[in-house]
């Protein structure tokens, strides 16, 4: 006897393989999901160090690049694209760090009130041009 529901797998994964070769959606993806993740890790910029490393990375001053959940994200994303593939997924892993540097670069010039504003703005303006 199969499963039915939320457990049949099969019908799942052909829902799946169906929704992402549709072109458009391929393109959306495309659009979309970098600026996605870029606005989460802004967010999560601002959640408490995991580790804080008793040494100054490269050329950021102290205290800009913290090892916090927005970094265990994006070192998360880019082993699981390199995982499935390694020559893309070695390019999805720079722009996952690229992502992140960038996210925390904006943040920290930001501040906690401005980020959560500009990005919730952008996510909103997103929102309302593409899916009304």
């Amino acid at each position: 006897m199969g499963r039915t529901g939320l457990f049949d797998l099969e019908r799942h994964f052909a829902f799946y393989g169906a929704y992402h070769s549709n072109p458009i959606n391929i393109v959306i993806h495309m659009i979309f999901v970098w600026p996605i993740f870029f606005t989460s890790l802004v967010f999560l910029y601002f959640t408490p160090a995991l580790y804080t490393p008793s040494f100054q990375i490269g050329l950021f001053p102290s205290g800009l690049l913290v090892l916090n959940f927005g970094f265990l994200l994006a070192l998360i994303y880019g082993l699981f694209y390199v995982a499935f593939d390694k020559k893309a997924g070695s390019l999805a892993a720079l722009l996952c760090f690229l992502c992140w540097v960038g996210a925390s670069l904006l943040a920290s010039r930001l501040g906690y009130s401005l980020a959560w504003k500009v990005t919730g703005f952008c996510i909103f303006i997103i929102r309302f041009v593409f899916w009304t």
